[in-house]
């Protein structure tokens, strides 16, 4: 029975758990239409649905009309998801179910979307939506701009249906290693690049991914709690062995086709793709050591590839979501490390302020470029920024977080604060007033109570919480609750992020967590002080915050500290109990990556290199050598159906432990992936953490 009609008061570890972290009920995936008239999302019907529908706003209006129910179309049955589907989720963390992806024509009057491995396409004038029956199962469907027809990928091939239910292959291979039309794990992974195919303008061309894995090694997930099952075969590019080989090639409607040719032995990444017009492409390609990227510009007709924009940078060159592309006169847009900071860069000349880090594109025009970005020295709050050749403007201020979709002459715009846990929705336009989208996620049972500090010389962004009604001469066990790695921020400007650190903290804890050197927002400089070691730097920023913490706030007791984490930070976590006992006193590490050499290429050699070539770097940043150093509580907890982080990661921490002597305890989920979705897992998970730290620092229950 799930606890939402168990019958038992709601606890905010069940809350957080029924309601997918906060995140059920809220809108989101948003397109505008280009006349302003629509305003396309997804969204459940209220906090404890995992069932997302797809909607229309009038923005004139404010009226927001149904459009797809997934329970109605399917008649009340159960999801059945193909294992391309499967696959997406997991890379983009997807925790919900029915429409959690659609894509629409140019003029965003049609949006086609999977259920069940089945194809589904909804009039967004009319409100209505039917089923279209073709050959499946159905992953990513997208129609084609004028509307006319719909692609999709199949099992391995990339099929085309027309609107009365006939389907046909555009392109196949009989070779089981080879797909069309979905992106390679790398991609969806770590590029951020989560699409294999690109319909051309006009509807009579698509650009797609041919992938080969089979240079990729084999590695088998199993299921030890299910022995009769057969293993999952998954082919995982470690750090230091071959990739996938993916190559664009130009499939015309009519059969035609060609392969975009580029040097694929110096360039074999393909980040991006868009179309530059009806008859060319633009391609992004990065090289295997991550210290080169070109943009391409690819005639559709021939084959063949002309450099727009070549960037180059002794340590990495960091990709961006957003661009490239280009203004109305045909000058370049993209983005780039330059004198410390991320810029905006028009025909490869800097446009933005040195003291401003860019984050992403939002949209690109004829005369102006929409950006989110923040001051390089507080990367806590994000703005939404306007350049025009006149100058560089703030949108939406960066006191909170915000992020926006634009479309036409609107932006949807994602805004939270500190002060909530909620995030508001709302229609930005350039006439009328804001029109807000309503947001049926649950207000959480806890409410922050946290505290920013930058603390000392280099200004480390540290959040600290505390009990609410804690008395101010009272010493409490303190609880670091880090990310700390790159890609990803734990201390920001908004009370959302805060809440299960709140609950924490609320048992009778001071929690701090901190962002020290390598996580995003701050800079070149500092997002590459982790270049050829994840530990050390990493490691000394959470001890140095901590102590200039305790200064600040005397509550503190550093004579009893824990730290959890979860993937980077589950690594963080063991590395700080491992060469820091005399700091911290006992560790939850929840999927920690223990030896790099059995993570994935791009992420890994990014910041290490390739472990052929220098084994010394990758030993300095492993947990394997370092675990004879055990003298403190540790619990190691992961998934074993993850396949991101493998079960091996903690296997063999455990095994070396184990070979050295050194007690601690191994928690082995069974059936649960990297992101944990399972609600019953999610909740408890949190109670045996609690009663882990409540045990190892001595603490009553």
């Amino acid at each position: 029975m799930s606890h939402a009609t168990s019958g038992t008061a709601d606890t905010f570890p069940r809350q957080y758990a029924r309601t997918r972290r906060l995140t059920l009920g809220e809108p989101r995936t948003f397109t505008i239409s280009p006349d302003d008239r629509r305003v396309v999302f997804v969204r459940s019907r209220g906090g404890n649905d995992a069932v997302n529908c797809l909607w229309v706003l009038d923005p004139t209006t404010g009226v927001e009309t149904l459009v797809a129910d997934p329970n109605a179309l399917l008649g009340g049955t159960d999801e059945n998801l193909p294992p391309e589907e499967r696959a997406r989720r997991e890379r983009a963390r997807e925790s919900a179910g029915g429409v959690v992806g659609y894509a629409t024509d140019a003029q965003v009057t049609v949006a086609a979307f999977a259920l069940s491995g089945r194809l589904f396409a909804a009039g967004l004038v009319s409100a209505t939506s039917r089923e279209i029956a073709v050959d499946g199962p159905v992953f990513d469907p997208r129609p084609d701009p004028p509307a006319q027809r719909i692609a999709y990928a199949s099992n391995r091939a990339l099929r085309i249906a027309e609107l009365d239910g006939s389907s046909w292959e555009l392109a196949g291979d009989d070779d089981p290693d080879v797909t069309w039309g979905q992106a390679d794990f790398i991609a969806a992974e770590e590029m951020g690049q989560s699409r294999g195919y690109w319909w051309s303008p006009d509807g009579s061309m698509i650009a797609a991914c041919r992938v080969d894995t089979s240079p990729v090694t084999r590695w088998f997930i199993a299921d030890p709690a299910h022995p009769a099952q057969p293993a999952r075969e998954h082919p995982y590019p470690a750090a230091g062995t071959d990739n996938a080989l993916v190559e664009l090639w130009i499939l015309a409607i009519d059969g035609d086709r060609i392969r975009v040719l580029w040097d694929r032995a110096t360039f074999p990444y393909l980040a991006r793709v868009s179309w530059d017009g009806p008859a060319h492409v633009l391609l992004t390609v990065q090289s295997r050591d991550q210290r080169s990227v070109v943009v391409l510009r690819g005639d559709a007709a021939t084959g063949a590839t002309d450099e727009l924009w070549r960037d180059t940078d002794d340590q990495w060159v960091e990709l961006y979501s957003g661009g490239p592309g280009r203004l109305g006169d045909g000058r370049l847009v993209t983005l780039a490390d330059r004198w410390g900071s991320r810029r905006l860069m028009i025909d490869g000349v800097a446009v933005t302020p040195v003291d401003l880090q860019v984050r992403s594109i939002i949209r690109i025009e004829a005369a102006r470029v929409m950006l989110s970005a923040n001051p390089i020295d507080d990367a806590t709050g994000t703005g939404i920024y306007e350049w025009t050749p006149a100058g560089v403007t703030e949108m939406v201020p960066e006191t909170g977080v915000h992020s926006a979709v634009a479309g036409g002459t609107s932006l949807v715009v994602r805004s939270q604060t500190l002060s909530s846990s909620r995030p508001c929705i709302q229609v930005m336009r350039p006439e009328g007033q804001p029109v807000v989208i309503t947001n049926h996620a649950e207000t959480a049972l806890v409410t922050p109570n946290v505290r920013i500090l930058h603390l000392g010389p280099r200004r480390l962004a540290t959040a600290v919480l505390l009990p609410h009604g804690a008395a101010a001469d009272t010493k409490l066990p303190v609880l670091m609750d880090p990310y700390g790695g790159p890609h990803a921020q734990r201390v920001t400007a908004s009370g959302g992020a805060y809440l299960s650190s709140q609950w924490f903290a609320d048992q009778g804890f001071a929690v701090v967590i901190v962002d020290g050197r390598g996580t995003p927002g701050r800079g070149s400089t500092w997002e590459r002080g982790v270049y050829r070691d994840l530990a050390r730097g990493v490691l000394d920023d959470q001890v140095e915050a901590l102590q200039l913490a305790a200064l600040e706030i005397p509550q503190l007791d550093l004579s009893r500290v824990a730290i959890r984490g979860w993937s980077f930070g589950g690594y963080l976590a063991a590395l700080a109990v491992l060469r820091r006992p005399d700091v911290f006193h006992a560790a939850v590490a929840g999927a920690p990556v223990t030896e790099w050499r059995l993570y994935d290429t791009h992420y890994t050699e990014r910041y290490l290199g390739d472990p052929n070539d220098d084994a010394a770097v990758y030993n300095q940043s492993s947990l394997l050598p370092d675990a004879r150093l055990l003298t403190r509580p540790l619990l190691l907890i992961h998934g074993l159906a993850d396949d991101n982080v493998v079960a091996a990661h903690t296997l063999q921490l455990s095994s070396a432990l184990l070979a050295a002597g050194r007690a601690h305890q191994v928690l082995p989920l069974s059936g649960v992936t990297h992101m944990t979705p399972q609600e019953v897992v999610a909740e408890n998970l949190l109670h045996l953490q609690l009663d882990f730290i409540r045990r190892a620092l001595g603490m009553s229950a």
